[in-house]
This record gives structure tokens, C-alpha cells and sequence, in this order.
């Protein structure tokens, strides 16, 4: 497994690479490229203790479908995540439209411990932000997208070191054995064409059924379909659910001759996401952030 630095070299590499080639980068990818840069350097500094999770717990909790890394179990440095938390809201601020009042008092929140602290756990365990967004008026979706997106490198950490202990086999549902977070990517492995989901709060990896929905767990063959790209030799699929309307994307291992990133992926196949709202489905993991969405690649087909 490749370490999570050279990862992250290897797609602003990659970046930087298509801007010397190309120009320039879309404004979102050159936007995402910054993101990755505070995120990266995040990631090269970031101390997490290790839960104290005995064994049997663990395989309580897996059998149980009780994520590992619960908000009680979540204990970073609390400064760094401040010094974060400002960096993100400073980075959003760049293409916000929202008005300099809201990242002023996203920056509090970030200098108020006992504040950030009851916000992310809120945003941890899936509650409301609302009250919060309200009473410091603040865009709701624009605290939430700073939130998940200065957190990233906590729970990738997290990730790392308890990943591990996850049994594949056994595990299988439609939240990531990590964190609980919902996927919003997917993958075929080379070795069977098995597919995995990717944790979009974390990036944990886990390994899922091909015939069932990742959001709403609905197994009838004819709620469930793919589309697939002409132009890429049917590299990409959009798996859509007509039971709640929803998608994710996937890329198949077997068929890439190159090296994937799969975090890269996310981004550089925005023109699915594009596809899919217009098709009338929606993201299963939750609203999209970072506004709208230009096309990358090809058309796809069913």
C-alpha cells in the first residue's frame, strides 16, 4: 500500500503536469489542488492516538455493523485541528460567494475550542448544523463543507491505522467500517471485479456487493443499473438506484492500463456527476460542494 504522501505527491504531480501540458487547470481543479496542498501538509504533521480497542471490542462492534471510530473514540490534537479548520475557511473564502461575514465567523468558530469541538461532534454523528448556522449566521452547506473537508486528514489518519482490522468479508454495509461515513466512489478490483467503496469522510476502502445499492440497500435487478463511457473503453461506470434516485461513480481496475488515484478520480470525473443531475438522480452521499460542476470526459452510455 502506497503511503498517504505519495499519494498526494503523485496527483498535484500529475496536476502540475496537465497545467505545464494543457496552460491552465479548470478553476474547480485548480481549486481542488490548493485544497489538496493544505490537506497534504495536514496529513505530513498529523498526531492520532490509537483507540484502545481491545480485540473482542472490535469484533463486537464489526459484528454488530458499529463503526470502530466512534465520536468518543475521536481524539486529534485539537489545535491542529483549529489551525486546519482557519486554513479550509480561508481557502473557501477564495471562490465563496457567500459574503466575508460568513468565513469571519467560520474563523471563530475555529478559535472557540469548546465551540469547534460541539460543531464537529454534531457533524460527526450526522446531526443537524442548522441552530448552529442560524444562531452564528452562517451558510448551513458552506459550515458543513468546511467541516467535512478540515477533517479529511483526522479520520485518514484514523483510517490508516484501523482499516486493518476490518474484515472484509464479513463486514459489507452500505457505511464505512471506519467512520460511518457514506461512499461517494466505487471501484472494480483487477483480481475478480469485485467492488469496493470509498469512504467520503475518510477514504476507507471496503469491500461491497455488486447487486445492491450503496444508499438505500434495495436488491431488485430492475431498480438497478450502469451506465458506462464510450470514449474510455468502459473504463467509467455510474451505478443509479430507481428506488431512491441515487448514484455513485466507479472506475474498473481491469480495464486501466495506467496508475489510478483514486482520490484524483473523484475530481476528474466531475462530468458524471454532471450527467447523472440531469438524468435526475442525486448524490447518495449528500449535497455536492464547491459549486458547479464542468464537464471532463466523454458521454456515457447505458
Amino acid at each position: 500500500m502506497q503511503g498517504t504522501s505519495e499519494i498526494d505527491n503523485k496527483i498535484l504531480e500529475k496536476l502540475d503536469e496537465s497545467e505545464r501540458r494543457d496552460g491552465q487547470l479548470s478553476r474547480f481543479v485548480e481549486f481542488y489542488r490548493d485544497l489538496l496542498r493544505i490537506q497534504s501538509e495536514a496529513k505530513s504533521h498529523i498526531l492520532v492516538r490509537r483507540p484502545s480497542l481491545a480485540k473482542d471490542l472490535v469484533c463486537d462492534r464489526l459484528r454488530k455493523g458499529i463503526p470502530l471510530l466512534l465520536y468518543k473514540d475521536f481524539s486529534p490534537d485539537w489545535q491542529q485541528v483549529k489551525e486546519v479548520f482557519e486554513q479550509v475557511a480561508a481557502w473557501a473564502a477564495k471562490e465563496s460567494e457567500e459574503p466575508s461575514s460568513d468565513i469571519d465567523a467560520l474563523k471563530n468558530i475555529a478559535r472557540q475550542t469548546s465551540l469547534l469541538k460541539k460543531v464537529v461532534g454534531l457533524w460527526y454523528r450526522a446531526d443537524s448544523l442548522t441552530t448552529i448556522a442560524r444562531t452564528r449566521d452562517i451558510d448551513e452547506e458552506l459550515l458543513v463543507g468546511v467541516v467535512s473537508t478540515a477533517l479529511k486528514p483526522f479520520l485518514h489518519a484514523y483510517s490508516r491505522l484501523l482499516l486493518p482490522n476490518v474484515d472484509q468479508e464479513l463486514w459489507r454495509r452500505r457505511y464505512c467500517p471506519v467512520c460511518g461515513g457514506k461512499p461517494d466512489f466505487a471501484y472494480l478490483d483487477k483480481e475478480r471485479g469485485a467492488r469496493w467503496l470509498l469512504c467520503s469522510r475518510c477514504d476507507a476502502e471496503w469491500l461491497f456487493l455488486r447487486l445492491e445499492c450503496p444508499y438505500c440497500g434495495s436488491q431488485k435487478q430492475d431498480s438497478l443499473a450502469y451506465f458506462t463511457d464510450e470514449e474510455e473503453s468502459y473504463l467509467y461506470r455510474l451505478y443509479v438506484c430507481e428506488e431512491c434516485r441515487t448514484y455513485i461513480k466507479a472506475i474498473d481496475l481491469r480495464r486501466g492500463e495506467s496508475e489510478v488515484l483514486l482520490p484524483l478520480e473523484r475530481v476528474m470525473t466531475l462530468d458524471m456527476d454532471k450527467q447523472a443531475c440531469e438524468k435526475g438522480y442525486l448524490p447518495g452521499w449528500g449535497h455536492l460542494q464547491g459549486g458547479s460542476l464542468p464537464p471532463t470526459r466523454g458521454t456515457m452510455r447505458e
